[in-house]
């Protein structure tokens, strides 16, 4: 379904797997290239192949959000490559999962720094482009744990609450230069990423894995855990001419699990 302009350039981190890797196969099926962009470059050239074919050919980079030298560098190279940068997905996100009295200051920072300062540096480097074309989108992927409170994920929601006040920060302060600035808060989320997280708080709690996991189906009142396509979805809409008028929200994409 051709949704945007021809030649429209997207960026989405963290894309190798998951909700990035859905994401940009949503933007793709609407007519976007797609730089794919993945700590893991294996993981981005795998994204890509599943891609279908439009305009201009889609790409794989490898990108360590956390790092701004590599940051600048890639968003120079896309603009070189491509022109333009018309949409911004700061997906890539990490979790550990600890009480506070045993969270460790090393798990702090992994969480702040992928999952936040990595937001700040490629919103940052996409800016000057975005304002000398006088338009853009930006849509960053919070957590249903950046509006509550979460046991064993205090860390982890606190640099999603980050997200969640950068994003809504930047909506108004880019608003003058027409570009949006929007975040998901997805739920509990069907990825590999939950895997590793059923694992950690069975652990934890001393409660099996399915036990955990039927307790997140219980707490989401549509009955089931959210999948990356449910969110994917939802950043798709946020990008679209349908959301023009659209900038400084946290949509939740949690099944109703927000409200329990």
């Amino acid at each position: 379904m051709q949704i945007f302009k021809n030649n429209t350039i997207a960026l989405v981190t963290g894309a190798g797997a998951g909700i990035g890797k859905s994401i940009a196969l949503k933007l793709a099926s609407f007519g976007a290239t797609v730089v794919v962009s993945d700590v893991r470059l294996e993981a981005a050239e795998d994204t890509v192949r599943e891609l279908p074919v439009n305009g201009k050919p889609h790409r794989a980079i490898a990108l360590d959000v956390t790092n701004r030298q590599n940051v600048e560098q890639v968003f120079k190279e896309i603009v070189s490559t491509y022109g333009t940068l018309d949409i911004l997905i700061n997906n890539a996100g990490v979790s550990t999962m600890n009480t506070i009295e045993n969270l460790t200051e090393k798990e702090w920072d992994f969480n702040f720094d992928v999952n936040l300062k990595g937001v700040f540096f490629c919103t940052q480097a996409a800016i000057p482009y975005m304002k000398n074309q006088g338009s853009g989108k930006i849509v960053n992927t919070a957590s249903m744990a950046g509006k509550r409170g979460v046991p064993l994920l205090a860390h982890y929601a606190a640099s999603k609450w980050g997200v969640i006040g950068f994003t809504k920060s930047a909506a108004m302060e880019l608003a003058p230069h027409g570009i949006t600035v929007n975040c998901v808060c997805p739920g509990y989320v069907k990825t590999s990423m939950q895997e590793r997280e059923l694992e950690w708080e069975a652990e934890l709690r001393q409660m099996t894995q399915q036990e955990v996991k039927d307790e997140y189906i219980r707490n989401t009142p549509l009955g089931r855990l959210c999948t990356a396509d449910d969110v994917a979805k939802a950043v798709g809409f946020l990008v679209s001419p349908e959301a023009d008028f659209i900038t400084g929200e946290a949509l939740d994409v949690t099944g109703g699990a927000d409200l329990v």
